[in-house]
Protein backbone atom coordinates (compact mmCIF):
# COMPACT_ATOMS: atom_id res chain seq x y z
CA UNK A 1 0.00 0.00 0.00
CA UNK A 2 1.56 3.11 -1.30
CA UNK A 3 1.24 6.25 1.08
CA UNK A 4 -0.56 9.11 -0.93
CA UNK A 5 1.32 12.24 -0.15
CA UNK A 6 -1.69 14.31 1.79
CA UNK A 7 -2.72 11.34 2.70
CA UNK A 8 -4.20 12.84 6.00
CA UNK A 9 -5.67 15.94 4.11
CA UNK A 10 -7.13 13.54 1.48
CA UNK A 11 -9.20 11.53 4.44
CA UNK A 12 -10.35 14.68 5.98
CA UNK A 13 -11.82 15.51 3.02
CA UNK A 14 -12.78 12.16 1.77
CA UNK A 15 -14.88 11.61 5.51
CA UNK A 16 -16.37 14.72 5.19
CA UNK A 17 -17.49 14.59 1.38
CA UNK A 18 -18.18 10.34 2.50
CA UNK A 19 -20.32 12.08 5.49
CA UNK A 20 -22.42 14.37 3.15
CA UNK A 21 -23.21 11.40 0.49
CA UNK A 22 -24.41 8.99 3.10
CA UNK A 23 -26.83 12.02 4.98
CA UNK A 24 -27.75 12.95 1.50
CA UNK A 25 -28.73 9.67 0.47
CA UNK A 26 -30.63 9.30 3.42
CA UNK A 27 -28.74 6.67 4.79
CA UNK A 28 -27.62 7.88 8.50
CA UNK A 29 -27.83 10.97 10.42
CA UNK A 30 -24.26 11.44 11.92
CA UNK A 31 -24.14 12.73 15.52
CA UNK A 32 -21.52 15.40 16.83
CA UNK A 33 -20.78 12.61 19.36
CA UNK A 34 -19.74 9.74 16.69
CA UNK A 35 -15.92 9.19 16.18
CA UNK A 36 -14.31 9.63 12.93
CA UNK A 37 -12.90 5.66 12.72
CA UNK A 38 -16.63 4.91 13.36
CA UNK A 39 -18.23 7.10 10.69
CA UNK A 40 -15.06 6.05 7.98
CA UNK A 41 -16.41 2.24 8.57
CA UNK A 42 -19.59 3.52 7.20
CA UNK A 43 -18.97 5.36 4.64
CA UNK A 44 -16.96 2.34 3.84
CA UNK A 45 -19.40 0.14 3.76
CA UNK A 46 -22.08 2.41 2.33
CA UNK A 47 -19.60 3.12 -0.58
CA UNK A 48 -18.77 -0.41 -1.00
CA UNK A 49 -22.80 -1.40 -0.72
CA UNK A 50 -23.20 1.28 -3.36
CA UNK A 51 -20.51 0.06 -5.51
CA UNK A 52 -18.54 3.16 -5.91
CA UNK A 53 -15.61 1.32 -4.60
CA UNK A 54 -14.29 -2.11 -4.81
CA UNK A 55 -14.48 -4.17 -1.30
CA UNK A 56 -11.35 -5.74 0.58
CA UNK A 57 -10.97 -8.93 1.95
CA UNK A 58 -12.47 -9.07 5.57
CA UNK A 59 -9.64 -9.57 6.67
CA UNK A 60 -7.62 -6.51 5.74
CA UNK A 61 -10.19 -4.32 6.88
CA UNK A 62 -9.12 -2.22 9.42
CA UNK A 63 -8.57 1.61 10.54
CA UNK A 64 -5.48 2.43 8.37
CA UNK A 65 -6.57 0.49 5.29
CA UNK A 66 -10.03 2.44 5.48
CA UNK A 67 -8.23 5.59 5.71
CA UNK A 68 -6.12 4.98 3.02
CA UNK A 69 -9.22 3.53 0.98
CA UNK A 70 -11.00 6.83 1.13
CA UNK A 71 -8.39 8.95 0.90
CA UNK A 72 -7.63 6.80 -2.00
CA UNK A 73 -11.35 6.69 -3.69
CA UNK A 74 -11.38 11.00 -3.13
CA UNK A 75 -8.33 11.68 -4.27
CA UNK A 76 -9.81 10.19 -8.06
CA UNK A 77 -12.37 12.32 -7.36
CA UNK A 78 -10.63 15.69 -7.37
CA UNK A 79 -9.97 17.94 -10.21
CA UNK A 80 -6.47 17.11 -12.16
CA UNK A 81 -3.90 19.93 -10.71
CA UNK A 82 -5.44 20.23 -7.25
CA UNK A 83 -3.44 20.86 -4.38
CA UNK A 84 -3.66 17.91 -2.56
CA UNK A 85 -2.92 15.84 -5.83
CA UNK A 86 0.73 17.65 -5.87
Amino acid sequence: MKKLRHEAELFKAALLAGVQYAESRGAVEFEATDSASDKALYVYRLLVHDKIIAPMPEDQVGEKTIRHRLATWHANQLPHGHPLLD
